[in-house]
């Protein structure tokens, strides 16, 4: 699976006007699942976030996780993070996994990041989507658990 996590101070996900899921202070994180991801796969990389020590502590060091600030994540499918620019001006999408599995599988990691603790708000699987954040930092970082 591939993820793109950002530290933020808020984020929201809206689907025709509506909004379908936020956080407050957090993560976003987009995920995208690749051939050959299975529930494990997602299993690990929910745990890795939900650890990564990315947020300041009281001596300005990241050195505190989401798990120790209480913080939430929004978590939004984004399967052109599987995007192919090796060839020409379009870019290919065909590495990311079918729709149902990659949608199986973003599911999947989302539950199980909330069952780690945090609260979890949503995007819509499939749908068009607007995404609004406050980057914090900023702090942007690329996870790809085949790599």
């Amino acid at each position: 699976m591939r993820a793109l996590i950002q530290r933020v101070s808020e984020a929201a996900v809206r689907v025709d006007g509506d909004i379908v899921g936020d956080c407050g202070r957090g993560l976003l994180i987009l995920v995208c699942a690749m051939p050959g991801d299975d529930v494990s796969t997602a299993d690990k990389l929910a745990t890795k976030i939900a650890k990564m020590r990315i947020f300041e502590d009281d001596g300005g060091k990241m050195n505190l996780s989401l798990l120790d600030t209480g913080g939430g994540a929004l978590v939004v499918s984004q399967f052109t993070l599987a995007a192919d620019t090796s060839r020409g001006n379009r870019p290919g999408f065909s590495g990311a996994a079918a729709p149902a599995e990659a949608e199986r599988l973003y599911i999947t990691f989302a539950d199980r990041l909330a069952a780690l603790g945090p609260a979890v708000g949503r995007g819509r699987f499939g749908a068009d989507m607007k995404v609004s954040l406050i980057n914090d930092g900023p702090v942007t970082i690329w996870i790809d658990t085949a790599g």
